[in-house]
């Protein structure tokens, strides 16, 4: 300790230690910068890959299992043996639930409330495809009681399933949101850490020119250019690709979230528009339900809007067009639940019945397709507009974490060569 403190009271000893600070510091920034380059990279790369998808079938969960209620509500109105094709669109709806929930159940480790969300999920799926298989079955011949065991199933989706669907949904899109403010956060000590490595450089240079004279230490100058260049591609790119997170975001998730939130009340209130017919006069419950949905995906205006949110929300083309189309077909859905429900208040129950699940043009169960298979497309194509910028935002990284790396070592290095070529004056 004595030996070295009297060589830091020399210029040889002083050159010494300032290299070795500067080589520490050198590796220590590229070090720091690889890993949170590289933790950014892998952050944004899981949106696209591993987070989004997730967020997506928490919704097809919610979709699926909305549309096989109002499909077995459906079903049933038909009365005896259903029509081949709700049958079909049943039990895809099912199985799709099914897939969907496998795949949200892979990453809900460490997360209590996503756990408990797909075990109510799972254990109480069954029990609805009992029920409703109980209602069909009596509903074939005939017997009334189909009808309550259709009522009862409709109660535990509707107090049990769609409400841990859509909590399920809520936590991955929370999650989603987490990472996406991962991936746009500015990497503050990594910048100071550069900061600091370049104000040393020139320090040192400004130096050794009053020590030796010398205005140009090519090896320091090399270092400074190194660790400059570093600086400013690891800002523009980190720039560059936050901006393109953000897009994902804007023109990504958040419209598709909004779109989501609209199929999900349309799914409502299509199972509340069959469940009131099944009910028989003792739905009124199922009607004032719809009646309260309703006003938020009519397209006519008002802060609770969905549709309107979307549209106001939508930067593309398609998606505007979707969303338009969502507008037109959710008016016409509105009619036709008006005339339907002129019809059953009148005593037509029949002709009810077939307003809501008939093939015409002008019949609820029409209009209430066509809303969404707007929806869906829209919710689509928001989808490939996050995956798209997502993308955009990992390319802008390419390369940079070795890039980085290798700068960083040439910083290193040449402050090394630099000061040796002083030291070798001293000899």
């Amino acid at each position: 300790m004595r030996r070295m403190a009297r060589s830091a009271r020399t210029t040889p000893g002083r050159l010494g230690i300032i290299a070795s600070a500067l080589v520490v510091l050198s590796v220590l920034t590229g070090f720091v910068a690889a890993l949170a380059l590289q933790t950014k990279q892998d952050t944004i790369s899981n949106l696209a890959e591993h987070r989004e998808p997730l967020a997506a079938a928490a919704q097809q969960i919610y979709r699926s299992l909305s549309d096989a209620d109002a499909t077995a509500s459906s079903a049933f109105l038909s009365g005896g043996l259903e029509p081949a094709a709700l049958r079909e669109r049943y039990e895809v709806d099912m199985a799709q639930a099914g897939a969907a929930l496998a795949k949200a159940a892979s990453d809900i480790g460490g997360i209590p409330e996503a756990e408990k969300q797909v075990d109510t999920l799972g254990q109480q799926l069954p029990v609805y495809a009992g029920l409703v298989e109980t209602a069909r079955t009596n509903n074939r011949f005939g017997l009334p009681i189909g009808a309550a065991y259709l009522r009862e199933a409709s109660t535990l989706m509707r107090t049990k399933l769609l409400p841990a669907a859509q909590e399920l949904y809520r936590i991955d899109v929370g999650r989603l949101t987490d990472e996406q403010d991962d991936a746009t956060s500015f990497p503050w000590l990594t910048v100071a850490l550069t900061v600091v490595l370049l104000g040393a450089l020139i320090v040192t240079q400004v130096h050794l020119t009053r020590k030796t004279n010398r205005l140009i230490n090519v090896g320091l100058l090399v270092s400074t250019i190194a660790v400059g260049i570093g600086l400013i591609w690891g800002v523009a790119a980190g720039w560059v690709s936050a901006a393109a997170v953000g897009n994902a975001r804007d023109d990504g998730s958040q419209q598709v979230d909004v779109l989501v939130q609209a199929r999900i009340v349309a799914l409502k209130c299509r199972a509340d528009e069959t469940l009131t017919l099944v009910a028989r006069g003792d739905g009124a419950m199922y009607e004032k339900e719809w009646q309260e949905l309703a006003p938020t995906i009519s397209g006519a205006g008002g802060d609770k809007d969905l549709l309107v949110k979307a549209r106001e929300a939508a930067t593309d083309s398609t998606i505007s067009e979707q969303v338009r189309g969502a507008v037109d077909n959710a008016q016409s859905w509105q009619e036709a639940h008006r005339k339907l429900r002129e019809l059953d208040d009148g005593g037509q129950y029949e002709k009810a019945v077939e307003m809501a699940i008939g093939d015409k043009d002008d019949s609820a169960a029409k209009a209430f397709n066509r809303l969404d298979e707007n929806l869906s497309g829209a919710i689509q194509k928001g989808r490939e507009k996050f995956v798209e910028a997502t993308s955009s935002a990992e390319n802008a990284l390419t390369g940079l974490v070795p890039g980085v790396a290798v700068l960083a070592l040439i910083g290193a290095g040449g402050a090394l060569v630099g000061i040796r070529q002083r030291l070798q004056e001293y000899r």
